[in-house]
């Protein structure tokens, strides 16, 4: 018989050691937020495959829209022979995207990809080649994301030299003691230090921070950031690849800062499991790069792309942005009713929401959120951390979680907590 053990010998044999792995668990099968592992054991998933699924795990909606394109055809490279499908939803996303005036967008396979390119793109656009990112900032594992990332342990070391010029500046929390005009002169410390305005093509920022711990850029600071970027001529990218499509209660997360970026990036939950990511931008700035310069083997591949048009259509029919707002106010308000102690900062826009677990004297305590993962794993929740101190827990189950299940889930977490 097959075990999860048998099977994680055979990984360990040939898979590096680089490549960690949360659970030692082999999936068989997975239906909306429950997944069932070849031992037949199921579990709650609170982590949605590091928030991909914000439409749950096989949604009969988007598998049949995939089993249609299947009989059709599965790829031509989108550089070779358009499809339709690819348009369509290029039309869709720039209808959407809250940036105003003339849109373009177009697709690639990961979100890591979309950074990079939205890199690309303000490069030829502005001949410049600095960039500037945030503390905490999470933008992909390839080599110019990982400059690009504002967290060393464990996706930077012994990787350098990272590409270059990007420079950090603070990210403004109060839960991270930054204020914003902490925050602002960091800024204003790397222009009069490290590079001057002038040759900055781009500024990149998570309008909520994934890895780095959830936490949320402020509609005062998005509008220093633009009011700094139209000053200098900088690019302004907001990387939406965990934030967007409905996780916040809106569609992009940026809908709710009352500024627009000139560049911004989906993926992840873009097409609930199908590997897709996106650019989406000022047209001008969009056809800045010479013919030939955009683009990629399977990027845009078209399962992917009519899994992104179903995902759009269920999120509309099944009201998932304000379910968005229901699961995450309650989950925080379940969190506050506990009134534990060791329960730190709680913050959420929508149903992307993270706690933080503290010491008794209030400090990080990445230890209590290692064992609360590894006590909810024994008994069927799957949770997932964060943070620049490993003490956050954040929650990313699917929008179209059931009542039930989500409370099941819950209860798992006071009673390890209380305990």
């Amino acid at each position: 018989m097959t075990t999860n053990q048998s099977l994680l010998e055979r990984r360990k044999a040939v898979l590096p050691t680089g490549l960690g792995v949360a659970f030692p668990i082999f999936a068989e099968k997975a239906k909306n937020s429950e997944i069932w592992d070849i031992e037949g054991k199921r579990y709650i998933d609170f982590v949605g495959g590091i928030s991909v699924l914000n439409t749950g795990h096989s949604h009969p909606k988007i598998t049949q829209r995939v089993h249609e394109q299947l009989d059709k055809f599965t790829h031509t490279a989108a550089q070779m022979i358009n499809y339709e499908c690819y348009v369509d939803l290029a039309e869709k996303l720039c209808e959407k995207a809250p940036i105003s005036g003339d849109k373009k967008a177009f697709f690639l396979t990961t979100g890591a990809e979309a950074v990079e390119n939205c890199i690309k793109i303000a490069r030829a656009k502005t001949r410049r080649p600095g960039v500037i990112s945030f503390v905490g900032g999470w933008h992909g594992r390839t080599m110019m994301c990982m400059s690009l990332t504002g967290k060393v342990l464990p996706y930077k070391k012994n990787f350098g030299p990272m590409p270059g010029p990007v420079f950090h500046a603070l990210f403004p929390a109060e839960e991270l003691n930054v204020t914003e005009a902490q925050a602002l002169h960091s800024l204003d410390m790397i222009f009069q230090a490290d590079i001057d305005p002038s040759e900055v093509a781009a500024m990149i920022v998570e309008p909520v921070q994934g890895e780095g711990g959830f936490h949320q850029v402020t509609p005062s600071f998005a509008k220093a950031l633009r009011e700094i970027c139209d000053e200098h001529g900088i690019v302004l990218i907001f990387d939406e690849v965990q934030c967007g499509f409905a996780r916040t209660g809106t569609l992009f997360a940026t809908e709710q800062l009352g500024v627009e970026p000139d560049l911004m990036t989906a993926a992840k939950s873009l097409a609930g499991g199908y590997p897709i990511s996106a650019v989406i931008g000022r047209a001008d700035i969009m056809d800045a790069p010479q013919v030939g310069g955009l683009g990629g083997t399977y990027s845009g591949n078209p399962l992917a792309c009519v899994a992104a048009l179903a995902v759009m259509e269920v999120i509309e029919e099944e009201n998932l942005l304000e379910r968005s707002v229901e699961i995450g106010d309650t989950i925080a308000s379940f969190l506050k009713g506990l009134n534990l102690s060791s329960i730190g900062h709680i913050r959420h826009k929508g149903a992307m929401l993270a706690f933080e677990l503290i010491d008794s004297e209030g400090k990080p305590d990445a230890a209590a959120a290692a064992n609360l993962k590894a006590k909810a794993f024994e008994q069927g929740l799957l949770l997932a951390s964060c943070g620049m101190y490993g003490n956050a827990i954040r929650v990313m189950v699917p929008l179209t979680v059931e009542d039930d299940v989500l409370q099941e889930g819950l209860d798992i977490i006071k009673g390890i907590l209380a305990a």
